[in-house]
C-alpha cells in the first residue's frame, strides 16, 4: 500500500475529512489538500505530524498488520519489563500468574 492509499484508509477508518485531519494534526488545510489533490508525497516530518494527528506512530503507519496500541500504563509496564534480567522476568511472570488466579487461591487475608 502506498502513502496516499494508507492516508485514505486512515481517514475512512475514522470517518474523518481532510479538514478534520488538518485540525487534528495542526497542519494547514492547503498542505493536506496538496498531498491528496496534487498527489504529492509528504516529507517524513509532515508525515510524522499527520501520524500524531491520527494518534499512531510512523512505524504503525507503514505496517500492514493490526498493531495493538499501548496505553500509557501498558507502555510503562513494557518499558520496565525490557530492563529486567531473565530470572527477574520469570519471577514477575510467576507473580502475575498468581495474581490473576487469586480468585482460586484461598490464603490468609491481610
Amino acid at each position: 500500500m502506498d502513502t496516499h492509499e494508507r492516508l485514505q484508509q486512515l481517514l475512512r477508518e475514522r470517518g474523518w475529512t481532510e479538514y478534520k485531519l488538518s485540525k487534528e494534526c495542526g497542519l494547514a488545510q492547503s498542505t493536506i489538500g496538496n498531498i491528496f489533490r496534487r498527489n504529492t508525497v509528504p516529507s517524513i516530518a509532515t508525515l510524522e505530524t499527520i501520524c500524531k494527528g491520527f494518534g499512531i506512530t510512523l512505524s504503525q503507519f507503514f505496517t500492514d498488520e493490526n498493531l495493538v496500541e499501548l496505553s500509557p500504563e501498558l507502555k510503562e509496564l513494557f518499558d520496565a519489563w525490557v530492563c529486567l534480567r531473565p530470572n527477574q522476568k520469570k519471577a514477575a511472570l510467576q507473580m502475575l500468574r498468581a495474581m490473576s488466579n487469586e480468585d482460586e487461591w484461598v490464603g490468609p487475608s491481610l
